[in-house]
């Protein structure tokens, strides 16, 4: 006899709706899950209640996303995130998926891709620019003596820090052309000559003049009196005789003029020749004082010349200042 329409079998949940036969919850609980992203998977398995998409399994409800309910026994958990046995080992949640949210758990210290994870190392970092700056002063006033080698760890105790940071430090000088490495030793002071230094002068002039000369042209005159304290920063150092200082002061000055032409890789171009240009020779005499103070009031001139737009004291003033640099 054939069933009528709707009639259920009692034999493990098969019925006819329609004509068409139908599996009750054990067939409809073993359909394959639909794809899961990766993350969810992983939150899913640590904390044994990630929601899950697939078909409904509460009475009456259809496919759709349902809240899992299982959960693991606390050393299960525990032990599924590395914290330990137990339940003190679990780490606590900071969000809950709500039934048919699409919230993500997500426990303390998971990195995810709105909350990048903090910076570790930094103290490491800062010691290595400090050692980086000491090192580039040292070059400059001559107490790091071209030709000559240092290691790593005799610099480490005159800093009063480890081989590490000086080691890293050098590196960045060697890729900058100031030392050279020499394997099982430390590094050598590059030897340069008048010729390296004539060479870096006509570079930076091939560079620089032809932007203070359009800058003369177009910057109006009292954006030049903004940088009359830089100029008055070098005549300062200079006055004392404070070689370090000068240097320091005098490439921030170029670049803030240069800055002006709104060209970022021609002022950091300029800014790496000038910091070479600066490095002493091999055998060169001593800086006097009065030679610093003479190249700082080049810098009061050349915003003269800047404002009063006299493009040919420009010209000769930024060809003199570069030539006539103190080493």
């Amino acid at each position: 006899m054939t069933p009528a329409p709707g009639r259920a079998d009692g034999d493990g949940g098969r019925a006819e709706v329609g004509g068409v036969e139908q599996r009750g919850r054990a067939s409809r609980s073993a359909a394959p899950t639909p794809h899961r992203s990766g993350r969810d998977s992983v939150q899913g398995s640590v904390s044994g209640t990630g929601a899950r998409t697939g078909p409904g399994t509460g009475p009456g409800t259809g496919p759709g996303i349902t809240a899992g309910t299982s959960r693991a026994p606390d050393s299960a958990a525990a032990t599924a995130d590395g914290t330990g046995s137990g339940a003190s080992g679990r780490v606590p949640e900071q969000t809950r998926t709500e039934a048919g949210g699409d919230t993500r758990r997500a426990v303390r210290g998971e990195h995810t891709h709105s909350e990048p994870p903090a910076p570790r190392v930094v103290r490491r970092h800062s010691v290595r620019g400090q050692i980086l700056d000491a090192l580039r002063s040292a070059l400059v006033v001559g107490e790091l003596v071209p030709g000559e080698v240092y290691s790593a760890p005799v610099l480490g105790e005159r800093f009063g820090v480890s081989a590490t940071p000086v080691r890293e430090a050098m590196q960045q000088l060697a890729l900058e052309g100031a030392v050279e490495v020499v394997p099982n030793r430390g590094f050598r002071v590059v030897e340069r000559g008048a010729r390296e230094l004539a060479e870096l002068a006509e570079v930076r002039a091939l560079i620089e003049v032809p932007v203070m000369l359009r800058l003369a042209r177009t910057v109006p005159a009292e954006r030049w009196a903004e940088l009359r304290p830089l100029a008055e920063a070098t005549a300062t150092a200079a006055a004392v005789g404070d070689r370090a200082a000068y240097a320091e002061s005098d490439r921030a000055f170029h670049r803030a003029l240069l800055s002006l032409c709104g060209n970022e890789q021609l002022v950091m171009v300029a800014d790496d020749l000038h910091r070479r240009s600066q490095w002493p020779l091999v055998s060169a005499p001593a800086v006097r004082r009065a030679d610093l103070v003479a190249d700082a009031a080049e810098h009061s001139a050349l915003l003269d010349a800047l404002e009063t737009r006299d493009l040919t004291v420009i010209q000769s003033l930024v060809r003199e200042h570069f030539a006539g640099a103190p080493d």
